[in-house]
């Protein structure tokens, strides 16, 4: 992209798993973070893998919202990609939910001025913006940390319905970067490949 012609050129090959942080001690502060954000489900760990070109690095579960730590995955050696917890999912017990704020509020007031240089937000463009992922993008707003949205799933609708989905996230988000991933054809990985190397030094 454009904006992106100074960026660094990353192997994003060279990635591993450093700390699964259940506790804001354990959160890594040697460099730069570029956090994935989402609800439960969105697909979080299969665009992470996939921009990463390894299938099992961040692990998909098959109970979404059961795992509550903030994964840590080194790349190039230079920064962090930053796996948080998804978010809204309903069997989640209040015990979870509370454990869940604690830990992704904890994160943001230790990290969001120091280490946080984008966070790339998820929202599934089949289902559209939920009230969570409202609430994520109001606060990501007001702290003014920088922020892009990419639209996950993009195909699973067809050309009208994806226009459709697409329009009304842009017109809720005016002005934000938006860009639709798809996991089958790998849409969008180059655009936000550009857009993390941009923010990393």
């Amino acid at each position: 992209m454009s904006n992106e012609k100074n960026s660094k050129k990353i192997n994003f090959n060279n990635s591993k798993l450093t700390i699964s942080a259940g506790f804001i001690s354990q959160v890594p502060k040697d460099k730069t973070h570029i956090v994935f954000s989402g609800r439960s489900n969105v697909g979080k760990s299969t665009l992470i893998n996939k921009l990463v070109n390894q299938n099992k690095l961040a692990r998909t579960s098959s109970s979404p919202g059961k795992t509550i730590t903030i994964n840590f995955f080194e790349t190039d050696k230079s920064f962090y990609i930053v796996d948080l917890p998804g978010y809204g999912y309903a069997k989640r017990s209040d015990s979870d939910i509370k454990k869940w704020s604690d830990l992704v509020e904890g994160y943001f007031k230790e990290c969001a001025k120091s280490n946080i240089k984008l966070i790339i937000q998820l929202v599934d463009l089949k289902v559209g913006a939920t009230d969570d992922d409202i609430s994520m993008i109001e606060y990501m707003n007001g702290s003014q940390i920088p922020y892009i949205i990419v639209a996950t799933k993009s195909d699973k609708l067809n050309k009208t319905q994806r226009g459709e989905s697409l329009n009304k996230l842009t017109s809720k988000n005016p002005g934000c970067v938006i860009i639709p991933f798809s996991s089958l054809s790998g849409e969008g990985v180059n655009d936000i490949r550009s857009y993390i190397a941009g923010k990393v030094k």
